[in-house]
């Protein structure tokens, strides 16, 4: 009875083996509350460049085995300083879709993608570097501010893919052999579905327990999908032609640096590498009741920027630390690595398997859309939070309210900077967070603090 307790004991531990069942289970658990946030930003990149199906299936390949490969760097730091060492997973981030969405618009693709990744790769090794000089220009109001912007920046993203995706109009869709006309954008039955997907969403998040709440997501897609089904809007011609197992291309959509990319990248990796120490924070705080040490954060920081490197040489896209996944070590206090190095090597597993992810593929943008309006939603309140953590006084609000009007107010009026250079426009103009993010951190400068 005491070597079981003490084999249970090593949940609770970072080092030692706990029993495998218990290890699979939690595994698990970390899985399904990142695998829905992982896939989307593929598959909506993808849709946005205007990818062909076997180009969809390398984007989303390579970008859950270098999710796993990110992952593994934190976990088992190399020489001590490359990685955290904390029980930390990492996945492709929403945070950087607005921005890649204006890539994609520009036709730079993703060649211009993984160019700009590397040099913000190089940015986060930087901040790694510089972690405690540059911690002070990123206050909570700042931080906060631009994860609010982002959350905003998403929300016409999923109400486009809740009516069913901007590039399904009625010519594109009666094309596509064996399906119906119900997939055309703003039909009754997309918006039908994205409808009941929302509210199973919602009812489990809101009413059910454990494994059911925690995966209301994943299985919302599941029901919105098993509809989608019935009103004959899902084709699996592609998967049966998809491999089972193959490993991701290297450069297969090439390499490109496009400077005002690159711009527009790179301050989003300056602001993940500080938000990330928020995610490693909580995670020691809630799981092993200590705060980092300085050298858990720059080590992790440091791998941050490095394994995106590496992910763009891969093909896949930007990665950074999930907050779902830290919320849910602070709630059972589990922290035993090898927990997460199998969900890792889960990742790993569905990374190597075309077949996998051609099915992920088949989702109808509808069901994309009625599931993640609420992760949407859900970062943008992480920013509230944030903010509210400060004292809301008329500075901050100023720093909050002004940042926040200009990015998205600039990006949402398409034509404000058309007489500006194109890659002014491109780097200003495209994405609400860039504006957002330069404003707070100048006005956080500028604007004389209240005594």
């Amino acid at each position: 009875m005491r070597k079981i307790q003490s084999s249970q004991q090593a949940l609770f531990q970072f080092r030692g083996i706990p029993p495998v069942g218990m290890a699979i289970s939690m595994a698990l658990q970390h899985l399904v509350a990142m695998i829905v946030g992982c896939v989307t930003p593929p598959i909506i990149i993808a849709g946005a460049i205007g990818l062909s199906q076997e180009e969809q299936v390398l984007l989303i390949q390579a970008s859950l085995v270098m999710s796993a490969v990110c992952t593994f760097l934190q976990l088992y730091p190399i020489g001590g300083r490359f990685g955290s060492g904390l029980p930390v997973i990492l996945g492709v981030s929403f945070a950087y879709v607005p921005s890649m969405q204006a890539i994609a618009a520009s036709g730079g693709g993703v060649a211009a993608i993984a160019g700009a990744m590397i040099v913000g790769g190089i940015v986060a090794v930087l901040v790694g570097v510089f972690v405690k000089k540059i911690r002070r220009l990123f206050p909570p109001v700042i931080t906060g501010t631009v994860v609010f912007t982002i959350g905003l920046s998403l929300y016409p993203t999923a109400i486009n893919y809740m009516a069913g995706g901007t590039g399904n109009t009625y010519e594109s869709v009666v094309a596509q052999q064996g399906l119906t006309e119900a997939l055309v954008y703003g039909s009754w039955q997309n918006w039908l579905i994205a409808a009941l997907t929302l509210t199973v969403v919602l009812v489990l998040n809101h009413k059910a327990k454990g494994i059911c709440k925690l995966a209301s997501i994943l299985i919302g897609m599941l029901f919105g999908y098993a509809v989608a089904l019935c009103f004959g809007m899902v084709s699996f011609a592609d998967v049966g032609n998809a491999a089972w197992f193959a490993l991701p291309e290297p450069l297969h959509f090439g390499l490109k640096f496009d400077p005002a990319s690159c711009v527009a990248i790179g301050l989003l990796f300056a602001i993940n590498s500080i938000q990330a120490i928020g995610d490693f924070t909580a995670t020691t705080v809630g799981g092993l009741d200590r705060d980092p040490t300085d050298q858990e954060l720059q080590g992790g920081i440091i791998a941050y920027g490095t394994s995106n490197i590496l992910t763009a040489l891969m093909g896949g896209l930007p990665t950074a630390t999930y907050s779902q996944n830290v919320g849910i070590v602070t709630t059972n206090k589990v922290v035993n690595r090898t927990v997460f190095a199998i969900a890792g090597g889960f990742l790993l597993l569905a990374g190597i398997s075309p077949k996998f992810a051609a099915l992920l593929t088949t989702i109808p943008q509808c069901v994309l859309g009625g599931a993640t309006v609420t992760v949407f939603s859900t970062i943008a309140m992480t920013g509230m939070k944030l903010i509210a953590s400060q004292d809301l006084t008329a500075r901050n609000t100023t720093i909050v309210g002004l940042s926040a009007a200009l990015g998205v107010g600039i990006s949402q009026a398409s034509e404000a900077l058309s007489q500006f250079p194109e890659a002014f426009t491109m780097v200003f103009g495209q994405s609400p967070v860039v504006i957002a993010t330069i404003m707070a951190v100048l006005l956080n400068l500028i604007l004389p603090k209240e005594k």
